[in-house]
């Protein structure tokens, strides 16, 4: 089945998935600043464009390109800065 999620006021858009491997969401987000909270274990991997990151308990920002991931932590947050339309495809656990 197939879940529909918007966020900021449409400004990030997902499609969220279970598949054999589990639960997942492919979507697109806007240029702005936006801070996600977090209930499992993502692996985020950009696939267009590229974002900021500033995960929960880090004091550096860190530039994730197309091609490449980032994990964040259960029950925790992370900051997000885009600067171009960016394709995200996101693993949880």
């Amino acid at each position: 089945m197939l879940t529909v999620n918007e966020y900021f006021d449409g400004a990030v858009k997902s499609i969220g998935f279970d598949g054999a491997s589990g639960s997942a969401s492919s979507g697109v987000m806007s240029p702005g600043k936006y801070t996600f909270n977090t209930s499992a274990a993502e692996v985020m991997r950009v696939m267009y464009g590229e974002m900021r990151v500033l995960l929960d308990g880090s004091e550096q920002w860190r530039t994730v390109l197309a091609g490449e991931e980032f994990e964040v932590s259960a029950n925790s947050s992370f900051e997000a800065k885009i600067s171009q339309p960016t394709a995200y495809l996101c693993f949880y656990s």
